[in-house]
């Protein structure tokens, strides 16, 4: 998961913004990584419009369609963490987090990132989270144990 999510791909305490600006900064951490191409921030947008990505307890998982596998380089996850929840979609969200992910990687990481998010501490610990490196070791540790 270290590839997949290094330090970089995290961003803690940004300002408010809209959820469109937020999908966009997550896709533009993820294209300036080498992990998919400039059109894949439009596969998240038409995602959106197919099906929002909103999972519940402030956490949005913003990802491409499934016709956007040309798009992708190689699997990656963008972390952004926002000191004032954003609107997205009517509901309050502290923590977006894109990803991009290779054939059937994809799956497993929405499931096993959804799997850990789906918890209220999991997700209060990562909210009030201010070190980079503490909260990439936080999401490597619950990717493997299911818990924060």
């Amino acid at each position: 998961m270290k590839n997949i999510l290094p330090i970089e791909n995290i961003f803690l305490n940004l300002p408010v913004m809209q959820k469109e600006e937020a999908i966009y900064t997550a896709a533009e951490v993820l294209r300036k990584g080498g992990y998919v191409t400039e059109a894949y921030y439009e596969a998240m947008l038409l995602k959106e419009k197919e099906c929002e990505t909103y999972i519940g307890n402030g956490v949005a998982i913003p990802h491409g369609i499934s016709h956007s596998e040309q798009e992708i380089l190689h699997s990656g996850i963008a972390v952004l963490q926002f000191r004032t929840p954003i609107d997205y979609h009517g509901n309050a969200v502290h923590l977006v987090i894109g990803i991009a992910g290779k054939q059937q990687e994809h799956i497993a990481m929405l499931s096993q990132i959804a799997c850990v998010l789906q918890d209220r501490e999991n997700v209060q610990k990562i909210v009030e989270c201010r070190s980079r490196h503490a909260l990439a070791a936080m999401l490597h540790a619950s990717v493997q144990e299911g818990s924060v």
